[in-house]
């Protein structure tokens, strides 16, 4: 007997099915069985044989399915991907390992707002256990990635990149990534200002709770980064982060 999810699970409203690669029968047809997606279809979107949904293929185009089978294993979909996915970021984020109560809506807010690259990066305010968590497994990584993705109606899925060492990472590695681009670091204690609605391309340095402390600041500012301030509030990451980029794009 097949097992379906209840509805109150579902807090998380699909704006796009995501399909993989796996799901493609051919370029034109595709096979969802998924538990969470075959219960959101059915429950949530209400479909049937008929319905059009809107598709996207994980690192590939946009388009719309349409629902030609429906039971209770399998949803077959006619698809049609024409429309590439939204233009990404030009930015690369360098996060702070946040919590890891934090790190699901952290992770899905990334997918959502178009950043394509992020670094996560150790401090000395990031306690060590953080690194244990099994948030931070590929596979719960994706996951959370996937579930920004479909709120975002974006397909390309970004990379995450883990750093446990804070220091060599900045000298060693840290040149490399913000070749090109203008380097900002948010720290609250500085005079100088976020700067706004850039057209160029960024590397954005956030802290952990807390923030850098000063000797993480020098080190990156020798990377070339420069130090602003987005006002006198003090913000928890998963605020400050959509707030920074709402600011800046």
């Amino acid at each position: 007997m097949p097992i379906f999810f209840h509805l109150p699970l579902f807090l998380h409203i699909m704006n796009l099915i995501l399909l993989s690669p796996n799901d493609l029968l051919t370029d034109n047809r595709a096979c969802i069985k998924n538990p969470r997606q075959l219960a959101h279809i059915k429950q949530v979107h209400g479909a049937t044989v008929g319905d059009q949904l809107k598709v996207g293929l994980i690192n590939g185009n946009l388009g719309v399915g349409l629902v030609t089978e429906l039971n209770d294993n399998a949803i077959y979909l006619d698809i049609d991907l024409h429309q590439a996915p939204p233009r990404a970021l030009p930015l690369t984020l360098l996060l702070g390992l946040p919590r890891p109560k934090m790190m699901r809506r952290i992770l899905q807010t990334v997918a959502t707002l178009g950043i394509k690259q992020l670094h996560l990066i150790n401090s000395y305010r990031v306690e060590k256990s953080y690194w244990q968590t099994p948030f931070l497994e590929a596979e719960n990584i994706r996951e959370q990635l996937i579930l920004g993705l479909e709120q975002g109606c974006d397909t390309r899925l970004p990379e995450v990149h883990l750093h446990k060492r804070f220091k060599p990472f900045v000298e060693d590695e840290l040149p490399a990534i913000v070749a090109d681009t203008r380097a900002l670091v948010a720290h609250p204690y500085t005079e100088t200002a976020c700067p706004c609605q850039i057209d160029y391309s960024l590397t954005l340095a956030v802290g952990p709770e807390g923030g850098f402390i000063p000797y993480e600041i020098d080190l990156l500012e020798k990377c070339s980064f420069e130090a602003v301030h987005v006002g006198e509030r003090i913000m928890r990451v998963e605020t400050a982060v959509p707030y920074l980029l709402g600011r800046l794009f």
